[in-house]
Order: structure tokens, then C-alpha cells, then sequence
């Protein structure tokens, strides 16, 4: 049963029946909770997440004083609104860059505008010829088989696979440094995930850097020298986990964003957006009552590192708690200044995904596209590759998709048909920056975003059928115990028929309906549904 009742007595059950107190519970209303749920709300979030920034170095990074009283504010709220909260420890890998360089040389020197490290590559001062593989995202000894790269510079695009595993590929060719080139415009900011000593030193470039290095490469012999100087060390960090009182525990929706900033800005967009959006959906779920799912919020700690906390989490489920996470929605900058509007591609309707998406991935999307399309919104997709916190979940085969306004993607024109902003520049040009901050948060962005996830999260919240084939669990309609019926019978109604009428002065409330009403408060009062806390240690 989904509901227990503590026995009130004969003459209080038979009041309790006669006015069906034992009704189904009250769902969440999607519309209700989306129209509740608003874009200013979140923008004085976000005011609150830059007073810490500002007051703890300038940013909310992982280990840092500011990640640990943005969770504090957060952890508050949610405490106040009837959440318990569980704080996920973890250790993670953190790099302090000193300082970096790259040249490259054909012909002439080849501009390079917005060159950076990759995340995690190893401190080195090496040159080499720069050489490129038979397939041009080098991510196997397959793709560099035939070619002798010892002693040089591999150039290899981004796609397919993993940094890491170009990096490591390229090093096992005999490469001493690497530089990866967008595959799309823009410049390329990139994460190895962790350090690892076979690594060797690499740089990220732009598309337009990319092809430049490739034309010198096509007309003669390319030289590259690349410098970094870095710390890496062991960090402990958390992840801030909340859940709903009510709903089914072996049906959970999961709703998701990193709280982490990079050490570099306040990270207000990134992701202080997404923070502050599922913050502020979690305060008006509270006020739902009784939900059908149960609903966990998570503010993943260390993604700018390597989506370390997401994994942290994921990794560290048993096998039959992950089966009972039903799906998992992920919210990572949902402000951008210079946005569109994107749901992660999980049906592949225009991106192919490096995996199969998890099935349900696409009702998932679904209920983001049916809610944009029910107000009008144009909406486009996004890669569905795993570039943010939902790749854990997709590892471990969960359904998942969620909203996106963009980072460092360049604004086409057919985008700014539908959107608005400026054609050529970032999507957030502040994207990994200390300009990403308050000033720099779109609010028109958040007015769409925010109903949205609000709206998906209300909706999951009553049903994930079209997701994993769960249908909500129906009351089944009282039965007054002492009137035992016959299978098949028809349940009497009888007892409606005593409650006093009631004439148009009201006159007939009485003491006797007081009373009634006492009784019925008494009877919700003892209303309760099974829950628990799941958070691994």
C-alpha cells in the first residue's frame, strides 16, 4: 500500500469515509510548479552565489572557501523547506597552473590566439616537428599505425574519444607533446580528468587556429614548442545531496548540477545558473505535498576537474540503487548571455552520440521538447557526448537529457534567427573566465530555461512511464471495515447521505462539522509515506 492510516476508531473512520479522506494524494501539478518556479528567484540565487564568491577569493572552485559556503547557503535552504541533506565526501586531483606557452612555426609563425592547456597535461618544456595521424582524431594505435611520431608534436581533432585517450595514444606513437584542435568553432578549453604519468604536455586551439596550423603543415615542415609549468595535488571536496520526503524510493528522479566554479571566476553561468535553477525548483517542490517519485536534487562538487563527483557518486551506487534511479536530468549553464535554447540530443534526431544513448534517454528529452513546443519556444539540440555531469549516468545506463545555452560554441546566423544575440561570438563569451559573473547571466535566458526544468521536474515527479515503463501506483478506493463486501460488490456510498445538508445562510455548519473538520486534520495529520535517505559515503 502507498498509504498507512493510524487507526482513529470506528466512529472517526466512518467520518473519515463519508467524506473520502482516503483519496488518492495529491500530485504535483507541472504547469503549477513551472508558472511558481521563476527567473527571478534564481537570479537572487545567483546574487547570493556572487556576495560568496567575491568573499572567498573570487571563486567557488573545488576545496576552496567558496565552494563550501555556496553549499552552506545552499544546504540552509533546503534544510528550512523540509529537506534532510547528506554531504558526499570525496578526494580529487586539483592542477595550480604557474604557466604556459606554445609556439608554432611553419614558414612563418603561426598566429595562435587563444591557445590553453589541457587540464591535468604534465609540466614539460619540449619541441618537435609537428605531425599528424592517418585519422585525424588519433585515438588508437589504429589511427596512428604507419607513422613514426618519436620526438614529435602530434595534431590530432577533437571527437570520437576521450582527451586522455588522444594524449595517450599519441604518447604510445612516441608524440612528446600534443595539441588538439576544435572540431567545432571556438576555442577549446579541455580536461585530461586527472593526472597520469604517462601523459605527455598538450594544448587545446580554436578551429580556426587548428586549420591554420594544418595549411602550414600542408605547405611544408611545422615546429612546435610548448611549455608548462603546474602543481598538481590531492584535494577533499563533497557533493551536496537532498531528497524529497515523499515518492517512491525504487522510482527516483534524479536532478543535477555542479556547484564547482573554475579557480579563474565566480563562475556565475558556469554553473552557478544550473545551481541556482534546481535550488529553487527543490523550494517550490517542497510545497507540492506527496509526490509519486521521489525526487533527489545533487550539487556535484569537482566537475570542472573531470565530472569527478557525478562519477563519484554513480561509482559508489550498489547495482540495485542505480536500477532504481528511473532518470537523471542535468542543468550546466542555463544563462548564457549570448544563449540558445538546447536539449541534449538523446533521440540523435541531429547529432550521432559517441554511445547508444540509455533507452528512455529520449522520452527524457521529450519532456523538454513537448514543453517548448506547448509554449511556442524554438528550441535546438545539443551533442548528447557526455561533455558534462549526465556522463556517469549514461555510463551506468540511465536514462538522462536536460537544457543547455551554450559555452563556448560560436552563434551561428540560423541561431540567431531563433534567438537573437550576436552572430560570431561565444555563446557565453565569458565561458571559464572571471568575467563570468553576475552581469554577464542572461535573465531573458533563465525566463526559458527555468519553467522548464521546474515543468520536467514536476512532470517525472507524477510519472516516468513513458521513461522506464513505471505507471504511478493507484490507491485503491476505501472500503469501510465494518461492511465486508463480497468480491465483486459494489462499495456502498451510503454513509454520504448522513452528513448534514447545509442551507444557503449556512446555518447548518455546526459544532458537530467543527468537529468533523477536527477529526479529518487528525486523520491527514497521521498520513505518511515510507522514505529514505540514500546517500554512499
Amino acid at each position: 500500500m502507498r498509504r498507512r492510516i493510524a487507526p482513529l476508531g470506528a466512529a472517526a473512520g466512518a467520518l473519515l469515509i463519508a467524506i473520502g479522506a482516503a483519496a488518492p494524494a495529491q500530485a504535483a501539478d507541472p504547469a503549477s510548479l513551472a508558472e511558481r518556479t521563476t527567473a527571478e528567484a534564481v537570479f537572487a540565487h545567483l546574487e547570493q552565489l556572487q556576495e560568496i564568491a567575491v568573499a572567498n577569493g573570487g571563486n567557488r572552485a573545488a576545496g576552496q572557501p567558496g565552494y563550501a559556503a555556496a553549499a552552506d547557503y545552499i544546504e540552509g535552504l533546503l534544510i528550512e523547506a523540509g529537506y534532510t541533506t547528506e554531504r558526499q565526501p570525496f578526494e580529487t586531483s586539483v592542477q595550480d597552473l604557474e604557466s604556459a606557452a606554445l609556439t608554432v612555426t611553419g614558414a612563418a609563425p603561426v598566429p595562435l590566439d587563444e591557445p590553453s592547456i589541457l587540464e591535468f597535461a604534465p609540466s614539460g618544456d619540449v619541441t618537435g616537428p609537428v605531425i599528424a595521424p592517418a585519422a585525424p582524431t588519433g585515438c588508437s594505435a589504429d589511427e596512428w599505425a604507419g607513422i613514426d611520431a618519436t620526438g614529435s608534436i602530434a595534431l590530432v581533432q577533437r571527437g570520437v574519444c576521450s582527451f586522455a585517450e588522444k594524449n595517450l595514444a599519441a604518447a604510445a606513437a612516441g608524440a612528446i607533446g600534443v595539441l588538439v584542435y576544435n572540431n567545432a568553432p571556438g576555442a577549446l578549453a579541455g580536461t585530461l580528468g586527472g593526472p597520469d604519468p604517462a601523459f605527455v604536455p598538450g594544448f587545446g586551439l580554436s578551429d580556426t587556429e587548428g586549420a591554420a596550423v594544418l595549411a602550414e603543415l600542408g605547405a611544408g615542415p611545422v615546429t612546435a614548442s610548448l611549455q608548462i609549468v603546474e602543481t598538481t595535488s590531492l584535494i577533499e571536496t563533497f557533493n551536496l545531496i537532498a531528497e524529497t520526503p515523499t515518492g517512491r524510493d525504487d522510482n527516483t528522479v534524479v536532478v543535477g548540477a555542479h556547484l564547482d566554479s573554475v579557480p579563474e571566476g565566480p563562475g556565475i553561468n558556469d554553473n552557478g545558473s544550473g545551481s541556482a535553477a534546481i535550488l529553487e525548483t527543490a523550494l517550490r517542490l517542497a510545497e507540492e505535498g506527496e509526490l509519486e517519485n521521489q525526487v533527489r536534487f545533487a550539487w556535484w562538487g569537482a566537475e570542472e576537474v573531470g565530472l569527478v563527483g557525478s562519477y563519484a557518486y554513480v561509482d559508489a551506487l550498489p547495482e540495485e540503487e542505480l536500477s532504481q534511479i528511473a532518470a537523471y536530468l542535468n542543468f550546466d549553464m542555463v544563462g548564457s548571455p549570448n544563449y540558445v535554447v538546447a536539449t541534449y540530443d538523446a533521440d540523435e534526431s541531429t547529432f550521432p552520440a559517441p554511445a547508444a544513448p540509455p533507452a528512455g534517454s529520449a522520452a527524457v528529452e521529450d519532456v523538454f521538447t513537448d514543453y517548448f513546443a506547448s509554449t511556442g519556444q524554438p528550441v535546438i539540440d545539443t551533442a548528447f557526448d557526455g561533455r558534462s555531469d549526465y556522463a556517469g549516468f549514461i555510463d551506468a545506463g540511465i536514462p538522462s537529457s536536460g537544457v543547455f545555452t551554450g559555452a563556448d560554441d560560436i552563434k551561428t546566423p540560423e541561431e540567431a534567427a531563433l534567438f537573437g544575440g550576436v552572430v560570431g561570438d561565444a555563446h557565453d563569451p565569458n565561458y571559464h573566465s572571471a568575467e563570468d559573473d553576475l552581469d554577464n547571466v542572461s535573465l531573458d535566458a533563465l525566463r526559458i530555461t527555468v519553467p522548464s526544468i521546474a515543468f520536467a521536474v514536476g512532470s517525472l515527479s507524477e510519472s516516468t512511464e513513458a521513461v522506464n515503463g513505471v505507471a504511478p501506483i493507484v490507491d485503491e478506493a476505501p472500503v469501510d471495515p465494518g461492511t465486508p463486501a463480497a468480491p465483486g460488490a459494489p462499495v456502498a456510498e451510503e454513509p454520504i447521505e448522513t452528513l448534514p445538508s447545509v442551507g444557503a445562510d449556512g446555518s447548518a455548519i455546526s459544532a458537530a462539522l467543527g468537529a468533523l473538520l477536527l477529526l479529518v486534520g487528525l486523520g491527514t495529520a497521521l498520513v505518511t509515506r515510507a522514505g529514505r535517505a540514500r546517500v554512499s559515503d
